[in-house]
C-alpha cells in the first residue's frame, strides 16, 4: 500500500511540475531569417508566390521526395492550398496562401496534421534594396497550447528551425541568381 501511495505521489508531483513549467514557459515562438538576392523584387516575388516552387528550394518541402502532394486552387493566388502526406519526417499537412500584397509580402498559413497538430504562419516579405537586388525575409510564427508549451523551455525553436530557413533561403538565392529570366 505504501508503494502505491509513493508511486501516485511521484506521478502527481511530475504532473504538477509540468503544469507549473507550462505556466512560466513562453506561449509561442517567432523565427525570421533573411537573405539578399541579386534579382529585381518583381522577379523574386513572381517566383516565391508559387507554392509549387518550394519543392526545389524549401528544405522542409524537400524532406520526402516521394510524398504525395495535392494542389487545390490556382497556385500563386490567395486561397491556393498545397497539401502533403509523406514519411515520418515530412509528416502530413497543408499550407495556404491567405494574403498577397504585390511585390511586398505573401502570407501563408501552415496546418500540420502529423506528426503533431499545429498551426504556423510563414510569411515571405520582399524589399527592394536596388533595382537588381532584393532582400527576402522568411520565417515562422506559432503558438503552443497549454501545457504543451512547457516544451519550449527545453526545445530551442530558434536553433531547431533557423538552420533549415537559412538552407532554404540559400537554395532560393542560388536558383534565382542562376535562372534565366
Amino acid at each position: 500500500m505504501n508503494i502505491l501511495v509513493i508511486i501516485l505521489a511521484v506521478i502527481g508531483g511530475l504532473i504538477a511540475l509540468v503544469l507549473l513549467l507550462a505556466v512560466i514557459a513562453p506561449k509561442g515562438y517567432s523565427i525570421f531569417r533573411e537573405i539578399t538576392i541579386n534579382r529585381s523584387v518583381k522577379e523574386v516575388f513572381e517566383y516565391i508566390r508559387f507554392l509549387k516552387n518550394q519543392e526545389v528550394f524549401s528544405k522542409w518541402v524537400m524532406t520526402d521526395p516521394d510524398k504525395k502532394t495535392e494542389l487545390r486552387g490556382t497556385d500563386g493566388n490567395v486561397g491556393v492550398i498545397y497539401a502533403w502526406n509523406g514519411n515520418k519526417q515530412a509528416g502530413e499537412g497543408e499550407q495556404e496562401i491567405t494574403n498577397i500584397k504585390e511585390n511586398d509580402r505573401i502570407d501563408i498559413v501552415v496546418r500540420f496534421v502529423r506528426p503533431f497538430e499545429g498551426l504556423a504562419h510563414t510569411p515571405f516579405v520582399v524589399k527592394e534594396l536596388s533595382p537588381d537586388q532584393t532582400q527576402v525575409t522568411w520565417g515562422m510564427t506559432s503558438s503552443m497550447k497549454f501545457p504543451m508549451n512547457a516544451m519550449l523551455l527545453f526545445v530551442k525553436m530558434e536553433k531547431l528551425l533557423a538552420n533549415d530557413l537559412d538552407i532554404s533561403l540559400a537554395n532560393l538565392k542560388k536558383i534565382l541568381e542562376t535562372k534565366k529570366i
